[in-house]
């Protein structure tokens, strides 16, 4: 919108130019001053009227008052919001407060510095085709799923590529971010930072928030009596966890089941003495490797299942994954989960089922309480001897930079519209991204996030008024507010989340119009993996590789793995694209019941 006023208001000069405020009637409220050659509009509700022979296509637009805006964070999400910005002709500044961009993805060995890093030995859960930027694939030797190290350097290819660090200021901390005097009108934000000592006073039309939510420890001691008064043993949280080194021949208490805690278990269980896992959660543990050695989240995150989920009772929909998720082993043998609970976690881990046979990792239910070296379990156990304590208890997330009546109203996602807006501001110039739960990549939640922020910034997507954006807060947010280790019951599919802002953002692929114009590509879509790259297909920064992005998606996948090729030449894709073929006719008649009642479902 912005690129777009600024080509035409060049070409014309005042007496070419006329104003109509067709929302609150008033005359005047054109401010002609250029700025850059651009019209500036104080009425964000304006309507510029161009003569018809210099601008045919464009008689209404509305005015833009976002041109310069700050990004809080070089990670994922801080690297996405910086390009989006450039793609809709804004000016981004991204503050990061480390040296180099990664976020919790650069690993570092140091423990005094207050960022949270990763653990030297993991592996993403997500595999690179679902994991990757929407218009910018991982390489195609990269493995499936990365290590902390790979993945930082896909993060520095895609910074080269589209040129963005010039805009980041590194070791530079933002300390405040408060209304202007004029926000009602402006819409403004004073941004005050902090770089060698030095302070400075910014001014912006808009803040992306992407500092993430792995930012303060959660170290729950007051549920666990007696840890600091009487316990005599070592105690840290996750955060401080590099490597198994320390832990060598020591008894080891891990408490909390997520992707960290089993990881962490499985690891120190290679040199530790014993290590115990405690757990107060039904919890399923799944594998990265599907069926057929695929990556599971390809196999597993289609727009056929996300329809299949919608269709089907909850009931029933459990029961189908409950008998899947027990094929791989009993999780009832093994105290893990009961098909009965209807609350539970899933996490990834091929490890942990081995560890729990051979003994290595022995799990325990919550716990009751410590004494000077042993702990008691709700169950009346008690282990002796204990070493250390590791919390695998997750983060809070905490924006204390921002102005006190905006931070103290966000206490979780649901206090967000989309999970991205403060609802109560006047002006939404304030954007939250990557604070969200997903069911697959938050990497590529975040992207959709900056995407459809970004165009409402540059005046291309519209929101609702504050009113009806608080109403929708009010009826998602949670009653009451949960810890971090209750919000893994939060989680939102990634489908349903992704298409959503998607629809927002104009870029949704539709596949009912696909299959009439391109049914290769429909089927792909539909019974295929989500991928990123089907939201470069249509709409605003739609991108010409996207197709064969999408159709080479599982020759990327088997390219790392031919490192010793066998003479057998059968077409690995020949029985998905026979099963594809055969399940037409029900993509068909679902796609004619939801053309027919688009309320009725998900839309294709």
């Amino acid at each position: 919108m912005s690129r777009i006023l600024n080509q035409e208001l060049a070409m014309l000069s005042p007496g070419q130019f006329s104003f109509v405020d067709t929302c609150q009637r008033r005359p005047g409220v054109f401010c002609w001053g250029w700025q850059e050659r651009t019209g500036i509009c104080a009425d964000p509700w304006a309507v510029f009227v161009f003569p018809a022979a210099l601008t045919p296509a464009c008689h209404l637009l509305q005015a833009s008052m976002v041109r310069r805006v700050a990004v809080i964070g070089a990670g994922a999400a801080g690297l996405a919001s910086v390009k989006c910005c450039l793609e809709e002709g804004l000016e981004p500044t991204c503050f990061e407060s480390s040296e180099d961009i990664g976020g919790v993805w650069r690993y570092t060995d140091s423990r005094a510095s207050r960022r949270v890093s990763v653990y030297r030995s993991v592996i993403t859960n997500t595999s690179k085709e679902m994991s990757c930027f929407s218009d910018f694939p991982f390489p195609q030797d990269f493995p499936n799923y990365l290590s902390h190290g790979l993945v930082l350097e896909y993060f520095r290819m895609y910074a080269r590529h589209f040129d963005l660090l010039q805009h980041v200021r590194f070791q530079t901390t933002v300390l405040s971010v408060r209304k202007r005097p004029d926000f009602l009108a402006s819409g403004q934000w004073e941004v005050v930072t902090e770089a060698g000592g030095v302070r400075e006073s910014h001014v912006f039309d808009a803040v992306m928030v992407c500092t993430g939510h792995y930012q303060e420890p959660y170290l729950p001691l007051a549920s666990f009596p007696g840890i600091e008064s009487r316990f005599k043993g070592q105690c840290l949280h996750s955060r401080e966890y590099r490597d198994e080194q320390e832990f060598r021949g020591k008894r080891v208490l891990v408490i909390g089941i997520g992707n960290t805690g089993g990881d962490l278990s499985v690891e120190l269980s290679r040199v530790a003495a014993k290590v115990f896992l405690s757990t107060r959660s039904n919890t399923w543990v799944l594998s990265r490797v599907s069926a057929h050695g695929f990556p599971r989240d390809m196999v597993g995150t289609t727009r056929f299942n996300h329809l299949l989920d919608w269709l089907l009772p909850a009931a029933l929909t459990r029961r189908i994954k409950f008998r899947k998720f027990n094929s791989w082993f009993n999780h009832t043998n093994y105290g893990l989960a009961s098909s009965k609970s209807s609350k539970f976690k899933m996490i990834i881990n091929e490890e942990l089922p081995f560890c729990l046979l051979s003994g290595t990792v022995v799990l325990k239910p919550n716990v009751k309480e410590f004494t000077e070296s042993s702990v008691v379990f709700e169950d009346g156990t008690t282990e002796e001897n204990i070493d250390v304590v590791l919390f695998a208890t997750g983060y809070n997330f905490s924006f204390p930079f921002l102005e006190e009546s905006v931070g103290s109203a966000i206490d979780d996602n649901r206090s967000l519209y989309k999970c991205i807006f403060p609802p109560q501001l006047e002006k939404p110039t304030l954007a939250i991204i990557g604070l969200i739960q997903l069911t697959g990549s938050i990497m590529v939640g975040s992207e959709m996030q900056a995407r459809w922020v970004t165009g409402v910034f540059a005046g291309w997507n519209k929101l609702p008024p504050p009113s009806r954006m608080m109403a929708e807060v009010l009826k998602s947010k949670p009653a009451v507010k949960r810890n971090p280790s209750e919000r893994e019951n939060l989680k939102m599919s990634f489908i349903g989340y992704v298409d959503k802002i998607a629809a927002c953002a104009g870029v949704k692929p539709s596949v009912l119009r696909l299959l009439l114009t391109d049914p290769q590509l429909a089927l792909a879509i539909f019974f295929g993996p989500c991928s990123p790259y089907q939201y470069r297909l249509v709409g605003r920064g739609s991108w010409s590789g996207a197709r064969a992005a999408i159709l080479s998606q599982w020759q990327r996948t088997l390219k790392p793995l031919r490192t010793r090729v066998l003479a057998d030449t059968s077409n690995s894709s020949s029985s998905w694209c026979w099963m594809c073929l055969l399940a037409l006719p029900a993509a068909l008649t679902a796609g004619l019941v939801f053309s027919k009642y688009p309320w009725a479902g998900p839309q294709l």
